[in-house]
């Protein structure tokens, strides 16, 4: 985000030109056979280098800016500026790779969403640092700032979506009769990561916020719990069909999760309406692991997968429910993280990331390649720890920052 208008009259026609490159650029699709949504040329080194520079842009940067910006550093526009550089370059050279070519897919699709909403942000941000404030700038800024927050906390969770879309465009899967599980799979996977990075971010810098709303983090725990397993109790079968035992066993959990979760939302406050903890969060994320281990599968190697994906699963509300009752006393999370507290949003990470690589086509694909299900999970598990590591680095980022007036615009 440029701070003069000279570099904003710059940055302008940049955009111009990257557009018409975008807009004439055309992926031709004569070698991918009939049916098939990838043809079979390998990834050649200019994908790769696109794929490596949007993962650096949107999967490292952008959130580490989004930290900075919340917490006014007067590093948010120099990260912000060289995260966007490096998305349009990334953005060019998904445009101009050869080798493996690709039907018409959500990738390309929703790349149109993404763009449009850092050139959004990029404008937005111009707008403010010219400090334009009097009359009529003066009563519209109040609206860009909020408009210039929406898109850049909008940002980490737009990208996580377009990067799975990538890896699931690069594949070639998730079409016909395998979206419906790639849905289930991704979504909740993302659900139970996004759950972990909440838990995180409560460790270090939630505790005051938690204080000032008067709840427990139980509360807000299980109101999600009971929203979610609304949603899953009328969508995991498709009404009017037969029922399938996958339909019986998603909807049977849907159930548990409401019922669970407003038993929860009743436990979290005392008889003086003062906040108060309980295990209900925990204990029905042990019985989905649970359900999950014995979850029927076509392959070996899947079952194998499944069966350690519940276990990691029922591990975490395991850890969670002995956090709150033995490490914690029933009392809220203060000062430094002990050392068990880490376990319960670890095992969310490596829980979310198993399920994602599960879907009926990854299971297909590392079975035919001759990979065992423990190498497969050692390196989904060091995927959750670098996953971890990150989340860690830009939360305690943020609270050091605001501490240090040195670094505080």
């Amino acid at each position: 985000m440029p701070s003069s208008p000279v570099s904003s009259n710059a940055l302008l026609p940049a955009l111009a030109l990257l557009l018409k490159l975008a807009a004439a650029h055309d992926h031709h699709g004569d070698e991918i056979p009939e049916g098939e949504a990838i043809s079979p040329d390998p990834i050649d080194g200019i994908l790769w280098w696109h794929i490596f520079v949007m993962i650096l842009s949107f999967g490292i940067l952008f959130p580490v800016g989004m930290v900075l910006g919340i917490v006014r550093s007067r590093w948010h526009v120099p990260v912000q500026v060289v995260a966007s550089v490096i998305a349009f370059m990334g953005w060019m050279l998904g445009h101009a790779h050869k080798g493996r070519q690709f039907a018409p897919n959500i990738h390309a699709s929703f790349a149109n969403v993404v763009m449009l909403i850092l050139i959004t942000q990029i404008g937005v941000g111009v707008y403010l640092k010219l400090h334009l404030e009097r009359g009529f700038h003066g009563r519209i800024r109040k609206y860009f700032v909020l408009l210039h927050g929406i898109c850049g906390k909008a940002m980490p969770v737009v990208s996580w979506v377009q990067m799975l879309f990538g890896g699931i465009t690069a594949l070639g899967f998730c079409r016909a009769d395998h979206l419906g599980q790639c849905l289930a799979h991704f979504i909740m996977g993302s659900s139970f990561i996004g759950y972990g990075i909440v838990m995180c971010i409560m460790l270090l810098v939630g505790q005051e916020w938690l204080r000032k709303t008067n709840r427990s983090q139980e509360f807000w725990d299980s109101g999600v719990i009971a929203a979610w397993g609304c949603i899953n109790t009328f969508t995991e079968h498709r009404w009017g069909h037969e029922w399938a035992h996958n339909d019986i066993q998603h909807t049977s959990m849907g159930v548990i999760w409401w019922c669970a979760g407003l038993l929860g939302l009743w436990l979290s406050r005392g008889k003086n309406g003062e906040p108060k903890r309980n295990i209900i969060p925990g204990l029905v994320i042990l019985l989905t692991g649970y359900a999950m281990s014995a979850h029927p599968q076509h392959l070996p190697l899947s079952t194998m997968v499944h069966t350690i994906f519940g276990y990691t699963l029922m591990g975490a509300g395991l850890a969670r429910i002995i956090e709150v009752c033995f490490i914690l006393d029933d009392q809220p999370a203060l000062g430094e993280p002990k050392a068990f507290q880490h376990l319960a949003p670890y095992l969310l990470f490596s829980s979310g990331f198993i399920f994602m690589c599960a879907t009926e086509e990854q299971m297909a694909m590392v079975s035919t390649a001759g990979i065992d299900h423990v190498s497969y999970l050692l390196v989904i598990y060091s995927v959750a720890f670098l996953m971890y590591l990150c989340t860690f680095l830009e939360a305690p980022l943020a609270f050091s920052i605001t501490l240090n007036n040195s670094f505080v615009a």
